[in-house]
């Protein structure tokens, strides 16, 4: 685990860093939130990002999740994040435990979600596998509109994520993250839905993401280290 210091270092960084992509794409830094990646991080490492000023934070497992809150709930303001592919059979804990979860994917999730959780309905965000990676979870861009459609009676579909494929360069990203704006752009057109947020953006490419239109970024490397064993 890095010292504070470090963590509150690399933190002023990563926003100084989120501030400039933002002022070159002629965006306000205010509508881009910066989601701390903190799977596997200890609840200290989290805590000394929230007294740096962090609020949001993503975590990939719900049980892993539910032991850090348990640690952490006296910091009552902070938002937490999934950020990982979610199971249905761990959907009631996630429907009451998260802000919002990134990693919709299915119907039947959907329904999980639903009924543990109809009032206010869970907020989520569909994940899209842009290059139909067999590695990732996602749905195919053909059927993210018939996805939505089918779903959100169910849940609050607030927008959209995805990943890109791993690359030498983060300007390789670059057409991953247009593909993704050009998407909700054209499916919030087609389903009446603002679909305003885009999750797209991680330690490697957060910059290109914010250039393209990210309104949350998810960056964990760069502020608290390697990620532990």
């Amino acid at each position: 685990m890095l010292s504070e210091h470090d963590i509150r270092r690399g933190l002023a960084e990563v926003n100084e860093r989120i501030v400039a992509a933002a002022r070159r794409s002629s965006r306000d830094p205010a509508a881009i939130c910066l989601v701390l990646a903190s799977k596997t991080q200890h609840p200290d490492a989290i805590l000394a990002a929230y007294r740096a000023g962090a609020r949001h934070f993503g975590e990939n497992y719900v049980q892993e999740a539910m032991a850090k809150r348990a640690r952490l709930h006296d910091l009552a303001d902070v938002r937490w994040h999934l950020i990982g592919h979610l199971q249905s059979n761990k959907a009631r804990p996630a429907a009451s435990m998260f802000d919002l979860i990134h990693s919709l994917d299915s119907m039947r999730l959907a329904r999980a979600l639903h009924k543990a959780h109809p009032i206010p309905p869970t907020r989520v965000l569909l994940e899209v596998n842009l290059a139909a990676e067999t590695s990732k979870r996602g749905v195919p861009p053909r059927d993210a509109e018939r996805l939505i459609a089918e779903v959100r009676d169910q849940v609050e579909v607030a927008g959209l994520m995805a990943i890109p494929p791993p690359a030498p360069r983060a300007e390789h990203s670059r057409p991953y993250f247009s593909r993704l704006r050009e998407m909700r752009d054209t499916l919030a057109a087609r389903c009446g839905l603002r679909l305003s947020e885009l999750s797209m953006g991680m330690t490697d490419d957060f910059e290109i993401a914010i250039e393209e239109g990210a309104t949350i970024v998810r960056v964990g490397r760069a502020v608290f280290g390697e990620r532990p064993a």
